[in-house]
């Protein structure tokens, strides 16, 4: 690790104090007006470091760039986020985990970005990800369950989400079946997981979970098109988090509710803040539309619905490519 890196990582440990210059040389094993020239380094790649005379230097809270070190420095997960990766513009951080599960990237690798120009969300849409505002992270996850368990990870996920914001925010975070985290009733949140089968076709070989979340405000950068029902937790709170915190949250989250998903711990908060349920919804299943109401969320984290006609059926995300509140 170079002396700029590692200067990153020792003020991120310090978790907003101060390192006084001769600390930091001392740690780094370096000279002062290195310490400097490697404080300057960050401050051109545009972090911001906060210098006092007798107290020292500190990463400023309010600074927004995501990095490895800053990420690694709040994390507590114990495999996942064992290897970050963070880019400052990516196609689609899904695509690049692809590419490096399938050259053999161990279980819980992330890749992280700040700006994706080919984000995509489910069925092909476009996911925007605009820089400076949001996180774009995938997980790569190499699961010791069955396919069947598999098939719950993306609402474990938004679980994971959902719990990490409102632990930093304070405000409620409520999920719309079967993966879409809203604040205030818009969406703030897009998860995307892509799975790859083994050579028998009964088990996984690998899986991507891609995480889009809004952090910072996206009032002047969103689309016209998604204005109305997306928004961000800055926008809805007033807060501007801290997006390393952040990530690093839904991380340790995320690992929490994977390795407990075959009991299905997470359907408890799941179901808590599901909101379809008791509303008269339709749904595109299959290229065939169905109304009814939604009952609530089975043991597979399906969703249960009592058609017009009485019929009872148990939607998983694969089938049902829609999923709205109907007109009363």
């Amino acid at each position: 690790m170079n002396v700029k890196d590692a200067l990153k990582r020792t003020l991120a440990d310090a978790d907003g104090g101060y390192i006084s210059g001769a600390a930091l040389a001392e740690t780094l094993g370096v000279s002062r007006n290195a310490v400097w020239k490697a404080v300057k380094a960050l401050e051109a790649e545009g972090y911001i470091i906060e210098s006092v005379t007798s107290k020292g230097y500190r990463l400023a809270e309010h600074s927004n760039r995501l990095s490895e070190e800053l990420i690694s420095a709040k994390l507590n997960a114990k495999v996942l986020g064992s290897c970050i990766k963070v880019y400052s513009e990516i196609d689609s951080t899904n695509n690049a985990a692809k590419e490096m599960a399938s050259a053999g990237a161990a279980h819980g690798t992330v890749i992280v970005a700040d700006k994706q120009t080919g984000g995509r969300g489910r069925l092909g849409r476009t996911f925007e990800s605009p820089a400076g505002t949001g996180i774009y992270m995938s997980v790569i996850i190499r699961p010791d369950f069955s396919l069947e368990t598999s098939s719950m990870m993306t609402a474990a996920a938004a679980v994971a989400v959902a719990e990490a914001v409102e632990s930093m925010s304070g405000c409620e975070v409520r999920i719309k079946w079967v993966n879409d985290p809203y604040i205030n009733g818009r969406k703030i949140c897009g998860i995307l997981t892509e799975a790859s089968l083994g050579m028998e076709m009964r088990s996984l070989d690998h899986a991507i979970i891609g995480i889009g979340i809004n952090v910072r405000s996206v009032k002047e950068v969103l689309s016209p098109e998604l204005s109305g029902t997306a928004t961000s937790i800055e926008d809805e709170t007033g807060l501007a988090l801290d997006r390393n915190a952040l990530c690093a949250a839904v991380i340790d989250r995320l690992e929490h509710h994977l390795s407990r998903l075959e009991e299905r711990t997470f359907l408890e908060s799941y179901r808590r803040r599901e909101f379809l349920t008791g509303h008269r919804i339709t749904a595109n299943i299959g290229g065939r539309t169905v109304s009814g109401k939604a009952l609530g969320i089975d043991d597979n984290a399906n969703l249960i619905l009592e058609t017009d006609t009485g019929e009872v059926l148990h939607l998983n995300s694969g089938e049902a490519n829609l999923c709205r509140i109907s007109e009363q």
